[in-house]
């Protein structure tokens, strides 16, 4: 059992073992990518399979580790091989509650290679070769070029053979941000704020705008961005924007986040507070210091296993976007329209005379691929309406809703996104059927996104449905991401306001991270560095 692990920490682990132990014996491998980029491969010469067999039970390096065989079939291009076997080795860890098990599915896997003469033969398909030279260079190299999921920032390296050290058309080499928008619905100091400009002049509102179960605050955030650093270690930052809030958990000194305050991403407007999400999301991307590339989130999206960067954009940079069953109707935007639907409607209007289509799907509730520079075409085109939905301050019939579905038709439509699919989950907080629904994922853990949406609940039903949330989250996402505080921190800190919390961090934070100085640092295009001498075939 373990306080914190990830499926990276894993995959080094197991892939640090099983390379230390080969080198303690003096037996030559390389590393090669596996085709899942959960697990990594070694390959060994077939003469020293006996060997290998003896030092995997035996080797100081490998003690605790599970052990087993299991039988692997060459590849297509391969049909005179004939099955052959592969030594998996992985040591499992758990959390404090034994919720979640990281074992196999992070495993090293030895594999043989044949010899005949000067070529060696893979015994299975590999991204790479199915043979080559018997003699090639040993070099190190980063770790990224062994599985898609490795960062290439990481700075992790490990023994292959020079003329594996290439690097894949479909690796994503550009950075990726994640953006939250959030809001603490208990602050009494955001309370009164909101209360101060439900009075101002913004028109009558939905139901649904001003519904206090839109601002209710569960931990959502804390699990979602958990999620992230669990299962995207490929992230870059996260910025999370806020009206002047901190949670209580999280550490906005760590160098992984950035804090964006309401004052700063609407300065040109007034530096009011907004309470509309189709606001806030219009003004995304002018975040100092974002990346082109970005998903965007809200805080109940979660990511439910380990996924690529490719399950959200193409490695020539091309967005993906995940079309809902789910329609918002025919007609103009009306007052009466809940306010998503409404939004739809004028996205609609805004396609037809851009592109002479007609719209009438949404977007599923996944993390939204985005680019800025899609965002700023349609800000420059629309900019009236932009502007406009910037400047309402609780959500509109005449709201534009950017970043969930106007850029990813606008960016289809100019050749700059596709639809893709993703496995996917969405569950109201309020159905009945949730409770085993909520069950099942965390049986299964069989879905990349799950939303655990609460858009009008009665406010009779929220204490069930926290603790129906405070149940699932910890057991489904346990360990803690560095950016949280140590708990007995957050439990002195969990009284006071996040207005407060907002406030004192800014007083001590370091001059360059206050705001209007939020620059991400840029990591170079590539790591794939070839570094020094090791012992390989």
């Amino acid at each position: 059992m373990v306080a914190a692990a990830t499926p990276l920490e894993m995959w080094h682990r197991n892939l640090t073992a099983v390379t230390t132990a080969l080198e303690d014996a003096g037996i030559e491998y390389h590393c090669l990518r596996n085709d899942d980029y959960l697990r990594s491969s070694v390959a060994i010469l077939v003469d020293q399979r006996d060997a290998v067999r003896r030092l995997v039970r035996s080797a100081p390096a490998l003690s605790g580790a599970h052990v087993r065989t299991v039988e692997v079939r060459p590849g297509r291009n391969q049909p005179d091989l004939a099955p052959t076997e592969v030594i998996q080795v992985w040591f499992p860890v758990t959390d404090v509650r034994a919720g979640v098990v990281l074992g196999a599915q992070f495993a090293c896997e030895i594999e043989f290679w044949s010899r005949a003469g000067d070529v060696v033969r893979a015994p299975r398909h590999n991204a790479v070769i199915d043979e080559a030279p018997a003699r090639a260079e040993p070099v190190r190299v980063a770790a990224a070029l062994l599985s898609h999921f490795v960062p290439e920032a990481d700075d992790h390296t490990y023994g292959t053979r020079r003329d594996l050290t290439v690097r894949a058309p479909d690796r994503v080499g550009f950075p990726i941000d994640a953006v939250y928008t959030w809001v603490d619905g208990s602050d009494p100091e955001w309370l009164e704020r909101k209360r101060a400009a439900l009075g101002g002049p913004d028109g009558e509102l939905h139901a649904i705008a001003a519904n206090s179960s839109r601002y209710q605050n569960r931990d959502e955030l804390r699990y979602s961005m958990r999620s992230l650093h669990s299962f995207a270690p490929w992230l870059r930052k996260i910025f999370l924007v806020t009206d002047g809030q901190l949670p209580s958990w999280l550490d906005p000194s760590h160098p992984m986040i950035t804090v964006v305050s309401h004052a700063e991403l609407f300065a040109d407007l007034g530096g009011l507070s907004s309470f509309n999400s189709h606001a806030i999301e219009a003004r995304l991307h002018r975040i100092e210091g974002l990346a082109e590339h970005f998903l965007y989130l809200n805080d109940d999206v979660f990511l439910g296993r380990p996924l690529l960067p490719t399950h959200f954009f193409h490695a020539n940079g091309i967005a993906k976007f995940f079309l809902s069953p789910a329609q918002f109707g025919l007609g103009e935007a009306k007052p009466t329209d809940p306010p998503v639907n409404a939004a739809g409607k004028n996205n609609r209007r805004h396609i037809q005379r851009q592109f002479g289509v007609t719209i009438t799907q949404k977007m599923k509730h996944t993390p939204f691929a985005l680019r800025r520079s899609i965002m700023h075409q349609i800000e420059a085109v629309l900019q009236a309406d932009v502007t406009a939905t910037a400047q309402h301050r609780f959500r509109h019939h005449e709201d534009l809703s950017i970043p969930s579905s106007l850029h990813q038709y606008w960016a289809y439509l100019t050749a700059q996104a596709v639809p893709a699919d993703i496995e996917y989950e969405y569950a109201d907080l309020g159905h009945p059927s949730t409770p085993a629904r909520l069950a099942e994922l965390l049986a299964r853990r069989h879905r990349d996104v799950f939303c655990l949406n609460d858009t009008d609940s009665d406010p009779r039903a929220l204490p069930e449905q926290e603790r129906m949330l405070a149940d699932f989250l910890p057991r489904y996402l346990p360990f803690p991401a560095p950016f949280e505080l140590p708990e007995e921190t957050v439990a002195e800190r969990r009284g006071q306001g996040a207005s407060t919390l907002w406030r004192r961090s800014r007083q001590s934070l370091p001059a360059s991270r206050r705001p209007n100085q939020v620059d991400a640092p840029t990591l170079p295009n590539s790591r794939f560095n070839v570094i020094g001498d090791s012992r390989t075939f």
